[in-house]
């Protein structure tokens, strides 16, 4: 891949897309790195005791996956000068069906797409569709990516 030329970028141009898979054991893992430790993201039956329907991804587990797809693209993590996201509902993360954590059993699907450009300062902000199963799972999402 090449750098993106910030003068052929257009607005409503499609950038980028991906999905990404996620399994019980990314989650812990996850858990082990954050040290956020919540059951809620591990403990299938803490997480239906307070309500959930099972285990859930991390929030910022989320958050941080859905901003690859623009970091792949820009090419460099410096050039992500912003990133803000509104969490709308959380990621399922199902128990495998053959009982392995590494079994992935949620994707997230991201697409990346130019909302606005800066010209002044050579600055596109990268709006990310983030969805799983169809559904929004953050909203207004977005990355400010100088070029």
């Amino acid at each position: 891949m090449t750098v993106p030329d910030f003068g052929l970028l257009e607005v409503g141009e499609i950038v980028a897309s991906s999905s990404y898979t996620v399994s019980r054991a990314d989650l812990v893992r996850y858990a082990g790195a954050s040290l956020d430790f919540n059951p809620i993201h591990w403990n299938e039956r803490f997480a239906r005791e307070v309500g959930l329907d099972g285990v859930i991804a991390h929030g910022m587990f989320t958050m941080g996956t859905a901003v690859n797809v623009v970091v792949d693209w820009a090419e460099d993590p410096a050039r992500v000068v912003d990133y803000q996201v509104r969490f709308t509902r959380p990621v399922p993360v199902a128990d495998a069906a053959n009982g392995s954590p590494e079994q992935p059993t949620a994707t997230i699907d991201v697409e990346a797409k130019v909302g606005a450009l800066d010209q002044e300062n050579r600055v596109a902000r990268i709006d990310l569709r983030v969805s799983v199963d169809g559904a929004t799972v953050l909203a207004k999402s977005q990355a400010k990516v100088r070029l």
